[in-house]
């Protein structure tokens, strides 16, 4: 793999993470059209860590929050209830992804192109469901059913093609939360999830580092990161003015030429 192609991978990434196409789908026609099929799976995750640091960077407030309670909360301290309330739904959403990733991967054929293509058209039409529900205005505190709810759909996320934003943040707003919650906590639940496909595939390090030269890794992830920031800033902006269903006009025929062609 060039620095070239690195940095186009690393900026398809970068975008794709955040905004609500697939970043699995896209990189998996890339790949198909560059015909660079032999990459580990470790370098995608690689890039899913640059994402990572994206989210930590806007959303670290909240985060810093989030572990003050965590801390409280196991020492049984009196803690903020939409903080202890968060917690619990991320703890939650973690267990069923984690279990529900782990048996879907086993049975997923996430690298054929034709079932992306399908998967693109499934996404367009998820990203509606926030526009036939009925926004909350006040504030909505996550609780065990919306980590639940959310912690399944994001394992339906390792199928290449579902958007894991798109789907997130769309039955997060279905369980109740505003928008601008949901765009929140959809971002917080991925961190544990995107930790957790490092430890699975750490090992492949060493082929990684066979087949990927240094300089061509460092601008992947840099890439990624740098586009990622901004992609996760005019995401966030969309999904407050219920602008979601957006990108259904860019996964329907993207969806339709993977099917022709894939």
């Amino acid at each position: 793999m060039s620095v070239l192609e690195a940095i186009f991978l690393g900026v398809l990434q970068g975008l794709t993470e955040f905004l609500p196409v697939s970043s699995s789908g896209h990189l998996v026609v890339a790949r198909e059209f560059m015909a660079i099929r032999d990459i580990p799976i470790l370098f995608d995750v690689l890039l899913h860590i640059s994402t990572l640091l994206v989210v930590v960077l806007v959303f670290r407030a909240s985060i810093a929050r989030l572990i003050v309670s965590f801390v409280r909360l196991i020492g049984r301290k009196e803690t903020d209830p939409e903080d202890r309330g968060t917690i619990i739904a991320i703890l939650v959403a973690t267990v069923c992804t984690g279990v529900l990733g782990i048996l879907i991967e086993k049975l997923a054929p996430g690298g054929d192109p034709r079932l992306v293509g399908f998967l693109f058209l499934l996404t367009a039409l998820i990203l509606w469901l926030p526009r036939w529900i009925k926004p909350r205005t006040g504030g909505s505190v996550p609780g065990v059913l919306t980590g639940l709810i959310v912690g399944v759909a994001q394992g339906f996320g390792v199928f290449p093609g579902i958007s894991r934003s798109g789907i997130t943040i769309s039955v997060s707003i279905g369980a109740g939360l505003n928008r601008e919650k949901a765009g929140e906590f959809a971002f917080l639940v991925s961190i544990p999830a995107i930790l957790g496909a490092l430890l699975l595939t750490i090992r492949d390090f060493g082929e990684l580092s066979a087949q990927v030269a240094p300089e061509a890794l460092i601008a992947g992830v840099v890439s990624s990161f740098l586009v990622g920031f901004f992609a996760l800033k005019g995401l966030l902006r969309l999904v407050k003015g219920g602008r979601l269903h957006y990108f259904s006009a860019y996964l329907i025929p993207l969806g339709i030429l993977t099917l022709l062609i894939g």
